[in-house]
């Protein structure tokens, strides 16, 4: 049965080329034709509205209506007057198994904490904070508790006795079908039902990827440097590996010094870097992929926050280049909240039962009933509503952390902004992160320095600050660094 995206206006990722030679229009019908041809659009499902990926892509609603037409006319998409454009039957999409065999599509070209990386400590007992930037947190009080609520007594009210078993460790089959189907449509990945599993939050599916790696024989897990050391070093300890830290640059992770250290696995997050906030270039995700695959290792994509996005290209996920290479790991903690304690891993075939066998050895399944809630959350619309009202609630903050700072501490550069809700103040040359954060914590304000992040001491002239501004109001954001403006600026 096709996946039924009931709200206003399913999202679809899409990336038009204002540069090249191609027209938009042809390009946005390649595009459709070819996630179609791929089967990250399958036959039934429903297109965004004309005005909604118009708006989308920033072209006219009447380019999108010709391309739709033109794509009606080849036999790729059905719809009529008054009713939402959908996958035609007669559309051939390649199927799974034979993506799996041969590869999966290309996906757009590319230019998080991440999902299990560890927040910023809680501030210590002190006198109330103005403002606390914090990372790794999103806007708790916009939870869509209501949503929510709805979601739980839908998936309660139609819920067959079976379903209360203990069911499988794959996780609910339902929430399956749904996530893979939005992971093609909104990440461009290469995502198959069969081969997702569920699991509680990022810190039990990175294990639970790790213990099936160390069965194969991998010793060394390699991980972005700034990135999450602790977390990742204590992940890696726990399945038996050493972890190794490996730098990045303005490109993502340097694949050269990642050849060197010989990991079988490397942990990366390509999308919106944690905590630099670059987007891995595409050449340098082909060079990724290419070591993968000369090495016979893994890369495990954590795709933490790709969600949210304000100026620049949407970028497709670095699974759907190599799913018989890459996980991608993904979860419910910075889109919702993390006390849901759910995501999702895409498992290369090579790993899917070990990581299933791990699962069930763990805890037999994460809880069905909130599985079947969170499915309905996202097949009904809900979850994109939500989305799109954080991304329009994230991106006033980030202006508000943008202006605050022009005016109270017009010399410190902000960097990492076209996604997520943290960026990186960079310090002046010779600054201490330590006594900044210390000067600014008397004040009333919590910051929280780079250092944490690094596996090893700054250099000379790396003094910065990682800023998280989802769960802090514009107000406070505002006032905040008024109250510190002169501490920034030294």
């Amino acid at each position: 049965m096709p996946l039924e995206w009931s709200g206003l206006s399913p999202e679809l990722l899409l990336t038009l080329d204002r540069e090249s030679t191609e027209g938009l229009r042809t390009q946005l019908e390649r595009q459709i034709r070819d996630a179609i041809r791929a089967g990250r659009l399958q036959v039934g499902e429903r297109l965004p509205s004309s005005r909604a990926l118009a708006r989308g892509t920033g072209v006219s609603r009447g380019l999108v209506q010709e391309c739709y037409a033109q794509l009606q006319a080849e036999g790729y998409l059905a719809g009529r007057v008054g009713a939402a454009t959908t996958v035609a039957a007669r559309a051939c999409p390649q199927p799974a198994a034979s993506r799996a065999a041969t590869g999966p599509p290309a996906a757009a070209p590319a230019a998080a904490a991440p999902s299990g990386g560890v927040a910023a400590a809680a501030a210590p007992p002190g006198p109330r904070l103005i403002a606390d930037f914090r990372t790794g947190v999103p806007d708790l009080g916009a939870f869509p508790l209501t949503d929510w609520l709805w979601a739980v007594r839908e998936a309660g009210r139609t819920l067959p006795t079976a379903a209360l078993d203990y069911g499988t460790p794959h996780g609910a089959a339902e929430l399956r079908e749904v996530v893979a189907g939005y992971q093609r449509r909104v990440r461009a990945a290469a995502a198959d039902p069969g081969r997702t599993v569920i699991c509680s939050g990022y810190a039990q599916g990175l294990a639970l990827v790790l213990r099936a790696l160390a069965g194969r024989g991998v010793r060394t897990l390699a991980f972005e440097d700034p990135g999450a050391p602790g977390a990742t070093s204590q992940a890696a300890a726990q399945a038996g590996m050493t972890a190794v830290p490996v730098p990045v640059d303005e490109d993502g992770i340097d694949v050269r010094a990642l050849d060197a250290t010989g990991a079988g696995v490397v942990l990366v997050t390509p999308a919106h870097q944690w905590p630099t906030g670059v987007v891995m270039a595409a050449g340098r995700r082909r060079a990724l992929i290419a070591w993968a695959r000369r090495r016979d290792a893994f890369v495990v994509e954590d795709d933490y926050d790709a969600e949210f996005r304000y100026d620049r290209e949407p970028v497709g996920s670095l699974q759907g280049l190599a799913a018989d290479r890459v996980v991608g790991v993904g979860t419910v903690s910075k889109s919702l909240a993390p006390a849901l304690r759910l995501g999702w891993l895409l498992c290369p075939p090579a790993l899917l039962d070990a990581v299933v066998a791990h699962k069930a050895a763990d805890d037999r399944g994460s809880p069905t009933l909130d599985q079947l809630a969170l499915a309905r959350l996202i097949a009904s619309g809900r979850y994109d509503r939500h989305l799109r009202r954080m991304r329009t609630l994230y991106a006033a903050r980030r202006s508000a952390l943008v202006a605050a700072l022009a005016a109270h501490a017009p010399g410190v550069r902000l960097t990492g902004l076209a996604a997520g809700f943290h960026a990186v103040a960079h310090l002046d040359p010779g600054r201490d992160e330590d006594e900044v954060v210390a000067a600014a914590r008397a004040r009333g304000v919590g910051l929280y320095g780079m250092a944490a992040n690094r596996s090893a001491p700054a250099g000379p002239g790396d003094a910065r600050l990682v800023l998280g501004f989802g769960n802090v109001g514009e107000r406070a954001i505002t006032e905040g660094v008024a109250a510190v403006g002169d501490v920034l600026a030294g």
